[in-house]
């Protein structure tokens, strides 16, 4: 990593500390927590009534994302969800709620003063099927096949290496697995330099992709189905937008080629070797086979 994006990452995790902190202090304040202070493109009031009154006041206030993931992922139950750059935990919260008692929803976050204030608030909340994990978007400290869903809001646009961000993204869903994010994207049009004239990097602007170099990104990981959705301008040219992606069943070996023999067949991976397993670590194979009506049984 380069000394610019070193400093530029150690940039982004002081704020981010800094916001942690802000509102752990407010909560022992008489009036409880304030929300961090942003505008009204972004933070807490994206997220229904409904929704911001059912979770800990702490973490409504240390929302600082461009949208709600949670909404645009469709989470079912029983899902495994992971969130990029989850702070506060108001995203990892309200998946935990809709996969229910059966799935599990994964926190990812750098900075210790954002997790002590998620692991409270799934204290506050008594959520027990939620787990969070230290680390960088860049290298997701979980196995390959992990998760069912990959969720981040307003994040990704903060990485210093996004391309590494698709792969772990990519690397971590099971096949068939899915994103459902909200980030910022500039216009085709604006060049990295005047995406930086409209905000700086830890305001969620400067580094900012355009809506080709997301697609771009996104296909050259892997991903296939790829829509990003603008919903709300956030700044001259620059949108908060939903993204969608799906990391297909089975990936050709090389570009022409036919679908490699290890790749995910009938909920199966590695289907009739000697390593093939369940995509779905609560089954057997023979069960996965079964369920899908795979023509190959043995």
């Amino acid at each position: 990593m380069s000394e610019q994006s070193t400093d530029l990452r150690e940039t982004v995790r002081q704020r981010y500390a800094a916001a942690a902190v802000q509102v752990t202090e407010g909560g022992t304040a008489c009036c409880g927590p304030q929300p961090v202070e942003v505008d009204e493109n972004f933070g807490s009031t994206l997220y229904a009534a409904d929704e911001r009154d059912t979770l800990p006041a702490e973490a409504v206030a240390a929302s600082l994302g461009c949208g709600n993931p949670t909404a645009v992922a469709e989470l079912r139950e029983g899902e495994r969800v992971l969130d990029l750059g989850s702070g506060g935990g108001i995203d990892v919260l309200l998946s935990a709620r809709r996969v229910g008692p059966t799935g599990k929803a994964y926190g990812l976050d750098m900075t210790d003063e954002m997790l002590a204030l998620a692991l409270a608030n799934a204290e506050r909340a008594g959520a027990t099927n939620v787990e969070f994990l230290k680390g960088t978007i860049e290298a997701v400290p979980l196995p390959a096949s992990t998760v069912d869903v990959v969720i981040s809001n307003c994040v990704i646009n903060l990485s210093v290496d996004k391309a590494a961000v698709f792969a772990e993204t990519f690397r971590v869903l099971r096949p068939g697995g899915r994103i459902g994010v909200s980030d910022v994207v500039a216009d085709d049009a604006l060049t990295p330099e005047q995406r930086a004239e409209r905000g700086d990097y830890v305001g969620c602007i400067a580094g900012a992709l355009s809506f080709a170099e997301y697609r771009a990104g996104l296909e050259a990981a892997g991903f296939t189905g790829v829509e990003i959705t603008p919903t709300h301008p956030v700044a001259d040219g620059m949108h908060s937008a939903l993204v969608r992606a799906v990391k297909p069943f089975a990936v050709a070996d090389e570009p022409g080629d036919s679908v490699a023999a290890a790749d995910a067949c009938c909920g199966v991976t590695a289907c009739c070797t000697s390593n093939e397993r369940a995509t779905d670590p609560s089954t057997t194979v023979a069960e996965a086979k079964a369920d899908s009506g795979c023509g190959c049984q043995n």
